[in-house]
């Protein structure tokens, strides 16, 4: 044997090794929840201006829970800012990615200020993208009235011997959590697709996400409270101070320099805008004309969906197909991560074939899609979707000139306010990515949340949402499928007498027919072409 092949046979041994010790000892290699129990503070009648505000306003509706529905970057921003600048008691917040940007430091700067006030503030955060964060994290959890855990972290926290117990944890540290929680004084809950970054509040300088959030208020709210403690108390979470070094100079540092950052250009620009929303406005004005409804419901995944999969009848995806399957006339879905597979395809089709329902699916073209495999993964279904009947569009990859004409009469079907928010990216960006996840079903059932329709969601990762029972709520999420399925903002989706996918140019007068995925270059058609090649669909 020569020495490149004894080398080669030495590092597949290793490499074995490791993923079946990995597989092996999953549960003594996973750093052990050592936190002490928590659970959120209980509602105080008049303790908060919060409360102070909300309370009444739920008692004038008879007990009945608010929802508004925020598509736009800016007031998704908003809403998680205000809440925090206005809460007194708590403010816990869940989330599966928080990036060390702009609107990530100013967000954070609003946390410290609240834990200032005497806030109790919890922080769960999904340990995935966590590494390179732990002097900030460190930093702000060495403040006595803010914690922070991690969700199934790493034991290593930088560096290659992150990447090696990437390998050998691989079987256990697939699974995430995909959760979006911003709940502040147990009386605001925002809830839905957007993680914490310039791409989610219209704050980036390349693309930008269209997503969709809920913010309810009211007795509802106690349900994401709940959830956040399942989470919070799980055996899958740690302190992030059991994992790191400890920073304690490192806060009065971090401190000054996001100050500094928040009196900047930038940040004064961009909350500026902020502050100009209509619908930021029309909240001080007390303007904004909430939903309200006895039928929604906060919904998740056990925390640990992933080490009991024997009983998935408590899973999400169990609930959400059988409401999709409940469908009589007409299914509106939207999901940026469309990997239907065989079950979820079936389903879809049978829905047309047998009660003739209309079925339509929103999702990512190739050009606008941040993930090529998963747009493999979804070509693989498109052509069984069409012939059966199933209406599909593609999200552009970039602003048609006339979106920023259409936003103001959407947003206020949507957000139900005097106007819309601002359009366009801290500089400028027209790119667009599409990252709502919701569906609509008969115009008056449906679901905000977390969960894409594709295998990662359904098995691997832990997801949360909003189902509701209501048509002025299903009156709302409609119009938002309508504006992302609009010409200026999508492709429609067909085939040729061949069977070919064709992409219609609803813009073009008259409309154009393309024959290659609108927008992509010929290296991401290739790339997607490869990709769908691998046997990695379940990993989507």
């Amino acid at each position: 044997m020569s020495r490149i092949q004894r080398v080669f046979a030495w590092g597949a041994f290793t490499l074995v090794l490791m993923l079946l010790s990995g597989w092996l000892l999953a549960d003594h290699l996973t750093p052990r929840a050592v936190g002490a129990p928590g659970h959120a503070l209980p509602v105080r009648d008049g303790q908060t201006e919060l409360d102070r505000a909300i309370a009444p306003l739920v008692a004038r509706h008879d007990g009945m829970t608010g929802a508004i529905l925020v598509p736009d970057g800016l007031d998704a921003f908003a809403a998680r800012a205000l809440s925090a600048r206005q809460a007194g008691r708590s403010l816990d917040l869940q989330y599966y990615i928080w990036h060390n940007d702009l609107t990530g430091r100013l967000l954070g700067r609003e946390v410290y200020l609240a834990a200032q006030r005497g806030v109790h503030v919890r922080m769960l955060l999904d340990d995935m993208n966590g590494a390179g964060n732990d002097a900030g994290l460190m930093a702000l959890d060495a403040h006595p009235n803010i914690e922070i855990r991690l969700y199934n972290p790493f034991r290593n926290r930088g560096g290659l011997w992150r990447m090696l117990e990437l390998v050998q944890r691989i079987y256990s540290v697939n699974h995430r959590m995909h959760n979006k929680a911003w709940i502040a004084d147990g009386r605001v809950a925002v809830l839905g697709g957007r993680n914490i970054g310039e791409e989610y509040f219209d704050a980036s300088t390349d693309t930008n996400f269209r997503d969709l959030d809920v913010v309810l208020f009211g007795p509802k709210v106690s349900q994401a409270s709940a959830v956040f403690d399942a989470y919070w108390n799980s055996e899958g979470v740690v302190p992030i101070a059991a994992l790191a070094d400890k920073y304690p100079r490192e806060l009065d540092k971090l401190v000054k320099r996001v100050h500094e950052e928040a009196l900047g250009p930038d940040a004064r620009r961009y909350l500026s805008r902020m502050d100009n929303s209509r619908t930021v406005r029309s909240y001080f004005a007390g303007r904004l004309t909430p939903y309200w409804s006895r039928h929604i419901e906060v919904v998740a995944d056990p925390p640990l969906k992933w080490k009991d999969d024997t009983d998935r009848s408590r899973w999400l995806a169990t609930r959400l197909a059988r409401e999709i399957s409940s469908t009589q006339r007409k299914a509106l879905l939207i999901s940026p991560y469309f990997v239907p597979g065989d079950g979820t395809t079936a389903n879809l089709l049978g829905l047309v074939r047998n009660r003739k329902a209309l079925v339509c699916v929103v999702t990512n073209s190739l050009a606008a899609n941040d993930v090529p495999a998963v747009y493999s993964g979804y070509t693989k279904y498109r052509g069984r979707l069409l012939d059966g009947g199933v209406c599909l569009y593609e999200i552009r990859a970039s602003v048609a000139t006339s979106d920023s004409k259409n936003r103001k009469g959407d947003n206020d079907a949507v957000a139900k306010t005097d106007g819309s928010g601002g359009s366009g990216g801290l500089f400028g960006s027209s790119g667009a990515s599409l990252h709502t996840k919701a569906f609509v079903i008969d115009d008056r059932r449906g679901f905000i949340g977390s969960y894409n329709l594709d295998p990662r969601s359904a098995n691997l990762n832990t997801e949360m949402g909003v189902l509701f029972d209501d048509p002025r709520i299903g009156s709302g999420l409609r119009d938002e499928y309508r504006r992302l399925s609009s010409a200026p903002l999508s492709y429609w989706v067909t085939q040729d007498a061949d069977g070919e996918p064709r992409w219609l140019d609803r813009t073009t007068r008259p409309p154009s027919l393309l024959d290659l995925p609108p927008g992509a270059t010929r290296l991401q058609r290739a790339t997607a072409r490869v990709l769908g090649w691998l046997p990695i669909e379940s990993q989507l």
